[in-house]
């Protein structure tokens, strides 16, 4: 059922009951029970490459293991974290990294000199700047965009046929969606608040049951938003998240146009931004024995193509360690991109 619901998170009770062939009764009875054990939330990711947003961003950096991380944190969290483009930012001791979404470039790069300029001012850093990889929509595609159902289905040892089309989460059509007032102020609210009900964000806001209904069933059209549910990865027993950052090499990267990068993808793997030359994973691990082998077998495919002249950078964090200072937090992008003034 866990699988179901991450799997489809579109569909009611009574679908994912026909998928998976369980009463209607059971699945709802299981549904509540995994939500009231909270084995999974329900987050609505906005899809702003049509609204204004021009670039998803990932950085990495180093810090010097003298600073503990809660000091770190605290130095950080008024300077740094504040900014509304990272709406991903985990920490370790030693190490940590962030994703963002930005609407232009100089956007991004200030940030990412007050930070540059926060760390090394108060002696975080370790050997190097952080790292900064900038993935264009224009250019770039997204092959998964936290997608945890194939990390469920090789957990659980589900047999199901699933779709195995590659598709670009980073696909940008070519004109950009303009809003009335209500609809910024109902996407605003779809985003920060994944399980309020039609009926209480028209309450909010002023309007009928049926308008916001209307209104949401135009973004989930269009495709401006996407509803997933993500797992407690905990909760399940897995223990590492890796960061990935491969540079292709340049005499012979993998051929974007025929998405050959995607078969560095595994059922571990949960997130994939791609150029042509570079790309960032992020995939989850039960243990430490399964990390190796998913690592070999990444090295193995980028070897036998050719596709790197240096190994990639791969850091590994531990879920019981790390810290989520920022964890899917997407509402304050959507409001600044689409130009909410609601104070919610």
């Amino acid at each position: 059922m866990l699988y179901g619901l991450v799997q489809n998170p579109q569909m009611t009770d009574k679908e994912l009951s026909e998928t998976i062939k369980l009463k209607h009764s059971t699945a709802t009875a299981i549904r509540h029970r995994l939500r009231n054990y909270e084995f999974f939330r329900t987050l609505v990711i906005p899809r702003l490459q049509n609204l204004g947003c021009d670039m998803l961003v990932a950085i990495y950096t180093s810090f010097s293991p003298l600073i503990p991380l809660e000091e770190r944190i605290r130095i950080t969290e008024p300077t740094i974290e504040v900014f509304d483009e990272i709406f991903l930012s985990v920490g370790e001791q030693d190490k940590g990294f962030s994703l963002s979404l930005s609407k232009d470039y100089a956007t991004i790069g200030n940030i990412n000199d007050i930070r540059t300029q926060t760390f090394g001012g108060r002696g975080l850093l370790e050997d190097e700047y952080p790292n900064m990889v900038v993935f264009p929509f224009t250019i770039s595609k997204i092959y998964r965009y936290l997608d945890f159902a194939p990390l469920l289905k090789t957990h659980f040892k589900i047999d199901f046929e699933t779709e195995k089309t590659i598709r670009n989460y980073g696909s940008q059509d070519n004109t950009n969606v303009m809003f009335m007032e209500t609809e910024k102020n109902v996407y605003y609210l779809l985003v920060k608040y994944p399980e309020m009900s039609d009926d209480d964000i028209g309450k909010e806001l002023g309007v009928s049951r049926h308008t916001v209904s209307r209104i949401r069933r135009g973004f989930e059209k269009d495709k401006l938003i996407r509803k997933i549910n993500i797992p407690d990865l905990k909760k399940l027993g897995f223990e590492i998240l890796t960061f990935t950052h491969i540079r292709f090499d340049p005499r012979n990267p993998p051929d974007m146009e025929r998405d050959e990068a995607a078969v560095l993808m595994d059922n571990s793997t949960i997130f994939m931004a791609c150029r042509m030359y570079e790309t960032v994973m992020l995939s989850i691990h039960y243990n430490y024995e399964a990390y190796k082998g998913d690592k070999t077998k990444m090295m193995q495919i980028l070897r036998e193509n050719k596709w790197i002249a240096k190994d990639p950078v791969v850091r590994t964090y531990g879920l019981n360690t790390m810290i989520f200072i920022k964890d899917f937090k997407f509402a304050p992008i959507a409001r600044k991109i689409v130009g909410c003034t609601l104070l919610i």
